[in-house]
């Protein structure tokens, strides 16, 4: 906890829903500036409306989208092996 601060997060790690999943990603990914937002909504996109558009309309952005998730799976990877962990200086 945070010196002054009075909150505290219990159940913040007891499960990652796929709605926090969605959120955690999509601001990683926008925040990297590496990538176009079309491309990373339409990756965490939930299924189209139109079925019919959906069909046809799957490749939109896929290069990118390739290139991302292979970006996201290294991220991920560096997470696991012990990446630096950045820690903001509060309070200096």
């Amino acid at each position: 906890m945070v010196r002054g601060c009075t909150c505290s997060f219990p159940h913040t790690n007891d499960e990652m829903t796929s709605h926090g999943f969605r959120a955690m990603a999509s601001t990683l990914l926008n925040e990297s500036g590496l990538w176009h937002p079309d491309a990373i909504e339409r990756s965490l996109a939930h299924r189209e409306r139109d079925l019919v558009r959906g069909a046809y309309h799957r490749g939109a952005h896929w290069d990118e989208r390739v290139c991302m998730a292979q970006w996201w799976s290294d991220y991920l990877v560096k997470l696991r092996d012990g990446a630096e962990v950045l820690r903001p200086k509060f309070g200096t």
